[in-house]
């Protein structure tokens, strides 16, 4: 069998050439590596146009309608990371094109991070450590997460990573999901009732046209003053506008945020002007252990569809 070639057409900053995924995928293949992204549609298109499979390694790559209509050869887009957002699942199907992904690998790196983000809202360490830092000595206006109400929407892996560290902690752990699995063990409740009852709201949900803007004013005006949402699934779920309201007008408490609808977050945006929000740049899954899992699962993606036996499929063409 001839080697395949594969086109890497996104990986700035480079994660996949210093990974141990790197030394087969060169062996075994012909590999045309960009390390710069596109930057916009038409430069995608001409790193791709004759590409039969694409290891796609940034969300900011763009696989529209153009984009496959334009590139009549590709039979594989092989995705590093869950997330599918930034490609056209329809216009995929219409070209025949499957749609891999890397589903698992960072769930325990991601609930770390959401526990971190709600840890430091609660503790208010980054307001603490500056003011320290400064010479004085902060007391008070902490909140203790044991014996509270952690509300979990999504139970997918990184749902119930997160489940069982927030268990572990001594909280209440509440969740509710679209498809409803008394066997997965977890204490179910609907949207509203576990919106009302939360003391700390964590999303895990894929971003599709029924839960874009899933938190909205209305949801806010749900929550209790003193709940505390944090989102590392993506920007989009949470209306932003509404949610800088509620948090500059005391609805909820505060947030941990490592998402949000534009990336990254534009200088001066209102969220990064509130002293109850702590955020990080999209970073949640972006651990050595996480990185190097999914790039090898990526990798070995592609040999599994070539030996007629994909795995991981999102789209089978």
């Amino acid at each position: 069998m001839s080697r395949p070639r594969v086109v890497v057409p996104d990986d700035c900053p480079p994660v996949l050439a210093a990974s141990g995924a790197w030394p087969e995928l060169a062996a075994r293949a012909t590999v045309d590596y960009h390390d710069t992204l596109p930057g916009s549609e038409e430069r995608l298109v001409e790193r791709i146009a004759a590409a039969e499979i694409v290891l796609n390694i940034r969300s900011s790559s763009k696989f529209t309608g153009h984009v496959f209509r334009r590139c009549p050869r590709l039979r594989l887009l092989s995705l590093w990371g869950t997330g599918t957002d930034n490609v056209d699942l329809a216009a995929a199907a219409r070209h025949g094109v499957t749609v891999t992904n890397t589903p698992g690998v960072s769930a325990a790196s991601i609930a770390e991070h959401a526990m971190a983000l709600m840890l430091a809202v609660a503790r208010r360490i980054p307001r603490i450590d500056a003011e320290v830092r400064q010479g004085q000595w902060p007391r008070g206006s902490m909140v203790q997460l044991h014996g509270k109400t952690l509300g979990i929407l999504g139970l997918g892996a990184v749902g119930r990573q997160l489940a069982t560290l927030g268990g572990g902690i001594g909280m209440r752990v509440i969740a509710w999901t679209v498809h409803p699995n008394p066997a997965l063990g977890f204490e179910l409740a609907g949207k509203d009732e576990l919106l009302r009852a939360s003391d700390v709201i964590s999303l895990h949900l894929r971003l599709s046209p029924e839960t874009r803007g899933f938190i909205g004013r209305r949801e806010f005006d749900l929550m209790k003053p003193s709940a505390i949402l944090v989102n590392t699934a993506r920007g989009a779920i949470v209306e932003e506008a509404a949610l800088v309201e509620a948090l500059s007008g005391g609805r909820i408490a505060g947030a941990g945020l490592d998402v949000f609808e534009t990336e990254p977050l534009p200088p001066g945006h209102p969220l990064a002007t509130l002293p109850n929000v702590v955020l990080s740049p999209h970073s949640a899954g972006v651990t050595p252990e996480a990185l190097e899992a999914g790039l090898r699962l990526a990798v070995e993606n592609i040999w599994s569809f070539l030996e007629g036996a994909p795995r991981n499929v999102v789209l089978a063409a």
